[in-house]
């Protein structure tokens, strides 16, 4: 199992200048992703922008967004940022995509919060047509570029129900499992390989498991300064999810064990800490890991 690390783009505050620098090192350490996430209402950096900015600084490692929240954007401009960004990057972007669960985010955005799984139906069909060169209607021209892998850029689909994971019988490279338990995201693995199977889809599905940490002194104080605001609207559980999530090297090796048990191809580890010190700490973790 390969191991991805977070960048701190979504934490209030963090300057961009950070996550630049915090991206030149990761590609000097043993991860083979950079990953994020999305909100709108809230203060953290756009992805696909902060991707973008990324990609310059970068050479090796994939750029995730885990996940990017499809139903809030028009369809053909994403599916143009993303072969643009495919396109910038030589083919290193992953793009997951998830409906979310915040109703703030659609009422700011003008979407039908209620909609917006037949929304990401529509759009999964729209942008796949994009990539592959074929006009987005009748009467309109294709839209380009054309991005490096043939079809478009890999798309793992995110979500926390059985109905989001039975996308993956017509669209999608594989699945992530956005904040789950080890145990809940293995149950979410083994539906999605079900789901591509029955399909008949050849080969695989690509799956991903994701987690928050943090390491160092006072890590659990620190993780918790960002995830009680991040999930404020959960109320006392925001403060729990920092008593969860692996602070200690010990728990880090612990928590990739049993991802890889679980059938992770790989884990997303999202930092909670915007300290450079959080790369090296979490490199010197895994290291020796045999997964």
């Amino acid at each position: 199992m390969e191991i991805g690390i977070g960048l701190p783009a979504s934490i209030p505050g963090v300057e961009p200048g950070l996550v630049l620098e915090w991206a030149r090192r990761a590609e000097q350490g043993p991860f083979v992703s950079l990953g994020l996430i999305d909100r709108l209402v809230y203060p953290n950096l756009e992805p696909m922008i902060t991707l973008g900015a990324v990609a310059a600084v970068t050479s090796r490692l994939r750029l995730m967004t885990t996940v990017l929240l499809a139903p809030l954007r028009n369809a053909a401009i994403l599916a143009k940022e993303a072969a643009t960004l495919d396109v910038f990057s030589g083919g290193r972007l992953t793009l997951g995509l998830g409906i979310g669960a915040r109703e703030d985010d659609f009422r700011a955005a003008g979407v039908a919060f209620r909609r917006r799984g037949k929304i990401f139906d529509e759009q999964l069909a729209l942008m796949k047509r994009i990539w592959s060169g074929e006009p987005p209607s009748e009467g309109v021209g294709p839209i380009g570029p054309k991005p490096v892998r043939p079809g478009g850029p890999e798309v793992l689909l995110g979500g926390y129900s059985p109905a989001a994971i039975q996308r993956l019988a017509r669209w999608g490279d594989g699945f992530i499992a956005g904040g789950s338990a080890p145990d809940q995201a293995g149950q979410f693995f083994r539906l999605a390989r079900q789901v591509w199977q029955e399909a008949g889809r050849p080969g695989r599905p690509r799956l991903v498991g994701s987690v928050y940490y943090g390491l160092g002194e006072r890590a659990v104080e620190k993780a918790d300064a960002y995830l009680s605001h991040y999930y404020a609207f959960a109320g006392p559980r925001a403060h729990q999810m920092a008593q969860m999530i692996p602070t200690t090297p010990e728990a880090i090796r612990q928590t990739v064990q049993t991802f890889a048990e679980a059938g992770a191809d790989e884990l997303m580890l999202w930092a909670t800490i915007p300290e450079l010190e959080q790369i090296d700490l979490l490199a010197e973790a895994i290291a020796g890991l045999q997964v």
